[in-house]
């Protein structure tokens, strides 16, 4: 079924509070198992038809920001899903109390109840007005930042729009954008401000009703960390800090090099990789997604299929327009069995990196869609990373359809940027750690320490006040992951170093290393992350060597790689 034909129809609450009632004290009576597993899929159903109405409500809204309805039934779902929630603890206390716990465990696995434990520590109905305003904050931000209207040269452009601006070659206009683009976060920095810090209370609050000593624990319970902790992540960042920043330094002295310029280089000058231009696609949007087509239709039957069921019935909305919310995700309609790919094309690089990236998440969920329980579709955040950023790399082979003759700029630029963005991706975890350690820090005080972190973790940037907002120690809040999605942002890290294995593999033998992916894939949320990689012949990214081995790869091919001509 095509997308613009899913009928949306909001759910009545109090109906669905009645059924899950029942169900609940159904599974509590069941005398049998097969009575009990009848229960468990009829709940199984209830769960998929909320989460595929949320979710169309959810991408219609992003897509258009500014319509009424869509607006009205987001502010419905930001209301009532805290509700929801606990129809569904009601029901996740009950299986985990079931006398048929053995036989579920024996038919579905025991990470169904592993999550359910982590699941009932992240609420109780003492935070439901929490959450409920937690909701709304988050919502407050994605419409401010999509209702930005930023001038330049006599137009008006959106904060994804003006994005191709601020990589321009011409280093002025480049420098322009950038300022311009500061601007308007500086004119609303009060009110991002005023957001932020009544999440960090919000979030705080609930931590501290929860019996958490703050929100830390209770933000790594909803993040469903079930195999590492704190302390593994802060080695990880330590690793970061030895392997992987003076290789990251290297990379950025020599583009200082390549640019004429002084290092450290500011903000802008950061932004452009070659004197000539970064690479570019060629094309429209829809050569672009004819040679995603192309590209997927050559890797394997599997993604051949996928993506044809992706175009074939409108499940990639991807042009930037007026009132779109920014960025790029990937979602699911579980009653439809389809994932569906929501980015904005702005004519960089990022372009294809949507058709490789998004459509990994998608490729895995398609594979998984018919799992039971229908949370194994998905593994955890950091685990499905490794989904979308492995296959980025398995798109090499077909980056020539993709770029031209700018294709040796991208492979330079693809490999030197998922190098570059670790350090900043740990950066954006410490920063959070430290915000919620320290929740009544002023707004001041937070940007001073994202000023701080910056010469840790990013010491190629230039911090002199030249550009309003991002030199500032600002920039943190334009990275919406900080106010939405907190603590999600070191998953892209960890899997950003899994991916760089897949690199290494590709760069041998791809028809291995598409092997390695399979298996990693078809296991689905089966599994919890560490696992999931060892079940592949993965290495984890909790141990040190691991980041160790990907960067000397990485630096020797980055040495050897032949940019003559390219400047």
């Amino acid at each position: 079924m095509k997308f613009s034909e899913m009928a949306y129809k909001r759910p009545d609450l109090g109906a669905l509070k009645a059924q899950g009632a029942d169900l609940t004290a159904r599974l509590r009576a069941a005398k049998d198992y097969e009575e009990a597993r009848r229960v468990f899929l009829e709940n199984e159903a209830m769960a998929k038809m909320i989460d595929t109405q949320a979710s169309l409500a959810s991408i219609r809204h992003s897509i258009n920001t500014e319509d009424p309805f869509y607006d009205a039934e987001q502010n419905f779902w930001d209301a009532s899903m805290p509700e929801i929630e606990e129809i569904f603890q009601n029901y996740t206390q009950a299986m985990l109390e079931s006398k048929f716990r053995g036989e579920f465990e024996k038919e579905y696995g025991s990470l169904l109840f592993v999550k359910a434990e982590m699941e009932l520590k992240t609420f109780s109905q003492d935070i439901m007005p929490e959450l409920q305003k937690e909701n709304e904050l988050t919502s407050a931000y994605e419409k401010l930042t999509a209702s930005a209207q930023i001038p330049f040269e006599g137009k008006v452009y959106t904060l994804a729009q003006i994005m191709p601006l601020k990589q321009d070659a011409d280093d002025e206009r480049r420098l322009a954008a950038w300022k311009a683009d500061g601007q308007w976060f500086k004119e609303n920095q009060a009110e991002l401000d005023r957001i932020y810090d009544e999440l960090v209370h919000v979030r705080d609050t609930m931590g501290r009703k929860l019996g958490y000593d703050g929100y830390t624990q209770l933000g790594y319970y909803r993040m469903q960390r079930n195999c590492y902790t704190k302390e593994d992540i802060e080695k990880f960042r330590a690793a970061v800090v030895k392997y992987l920043v003076p290789v990251a330094d290297s990379i950025f002295r020599e583009q200082a090099k390549r640019l004429g310029k002084e290092y450290p280089m500011s903000f802008a000058d950061n932004a452009l990789e070659f004197r000539s231009g970064n690479p570019r696609p060629f094309g429209t949007p829809e050569e672009i997604l004819a040679q995603g087509k192309k590209f997927y239709d050559e890797l394997s039957p599997e993604t051949g299929e996928f993506f044809d069921t992706m175009l074939d019935n409108e499940l990639m909305d991807v042009l930037s327009t007026k009132g779109k919310r920014g960025g790029g995700y990937c979602t699911s309609l579980p009653d439809y069995e389809v994932p569906f790919i929501f980015a904005n094309f702005n004519g960089t690089q990022h372009d294809v990196e949507v058709i490789t990236h998004e459509a990994g998440h998608a490729f895995a969920a398609w594979m998984n869609r018919k799992r039971v329980p229908f949370s194994y579709v998905w593994p955890g955040m950091e685990a499905c990373e490794v989904h979308s950023m492995s296959m980025e790399f398995f798109a090499w082979p077909w980056a020539e359809g993709f770029f031209g003759e700018n294709v040796k700029k991208f492979y330079y630029s693809h490999l030197s940027g998922a190098l570059t963005f670790i350090p900043y991706g740990t950066m954006v975890d410490h920063f959070q750690h430290i915000v919620y350690e320290k929740p009544d820090m002023t707004p001041a005080e937070r940007h001073a320490v994202w000023k701080e972190l910056l010469g840790t973790y990013m010491p190629w940037m230039k911090t002199d006040g030249e550009i309003p907002f991002y030199s500032e120690g600002e920039g943190w809040q334009r990275q919406s992951h900080i106010y939405v999605s907190p603590f999600y942002y070191i998953d892209y890290c960890l899997a950003q170093t899994v991916a760089l294995q897949f690199w290494a593999l590709i760069q041998k033998d791809r028809k291995n290393a598409w092997e390695h992916y399979m298996a990693y894939t078809k296991q689905g949320g089966s599994r919890v992350f560490t696992e999931l990689l060892k079940n592949a012949g993965l290495e984890s990214p909790f141990e040190e060597e691991c980041l160790k081995g990907v960067c000397q790869a990485a630096r020797e091919w980055l040495a050897n790689f032949d940019l003559t001509g390219i400047y």
